[in-house]
């Protein structure tokens, strides 16, 4: 097992550092791999991915179908400067789910994504301290803001998929994930956390680093 450490993120079971962008952490499996399944990790994967798609709001951030709750979020924000704790929560699974399902799509493991919490795969929120500590004004405008980071992120996406076309072959042939792929694919998972974190999921008011 091969466990990086993406963005600013500490292994779990340790103290996390203090930040105020979302981080990811993801244990990824390189050698001893099932090359049976390389192949058909699309089909394998449609399950998760009809169940995520079934809490509506569907929406392409590079990574799928997005069952989350934004808009209420807004609105309790602007009117009321409070994150409500029960859709804070559930934000959370959905994208720690949908996290599970894409590193399952990419060959990053070959644990099938469950729909429960799994601490290989996991993605850090920031303290928001209920909402207080968040601007209440610019969910109304981080969408617009974030404009730059969807081009930037289109293009990390795109060299994911192709360098990921590479792995999928070479994890077939060898049994082995080649670890020069890890970079381009975990580091384009955790951008658009960060991204998702700041527009969409509104748990930070700091603008995401265009960094893998």
């Amino acid at each position: 097992m091969w466990a990086p450490k993406i963005g600013e993120g500490e292994p779990l079971g340790e103290e996390l550092s203090v930040s105020a962008q979302v981080e990811t952490i993801i244990d990824v499996d390189i050698h001893n791999r099932n090359k049976q399944t390389v192949f058909w990790r699309g089909i394998l994967i449609a399950p998760v991915l009809v169940f995520i798609a079934s809490f509506g709001q569907a929406a392409d951030w590079g990574w799928g179908a997005a069952g989350v709750i934004a808009i209420p979020v807004v609105l309790t924000l602007l009117f009321r400067g409070v994150y409500p704790s029960y859709v804070l929560t559930f934000n959370h699974a959905m994208i720690e789910l949908m996290n599970r399902a894409l590193v399952y799509l990419f060959l990053l493991t070959d644990e099938y994504p469950s729909i429960e919490r799994n601490p290989r795969v996991a993605v850090i929120f920031p303290d928001i301290k209920g909402g207080t500590s968040l601007n209440r004004w610019l969910p109304l405008v981080k969408w617009f803001l974030a404009i730059p980071l969807y081009i930037v992120g289109f293009f990390y996406s795109l060299a994911a998929v192709l360098v990921s076309i590479i792995a999928w072959i070479q994890t077939f042939l060898t049994g082995e994930y080649p670890e020069s792929s890890l970079k381009i694919v975990l580091g384009s998972i955790a951008y658009w956390n960060r991204v998702f974190g700041y527009c969409v999921l509104l748990v930070t008011d700091e603008y995401p680093s265009f960094s893998l």
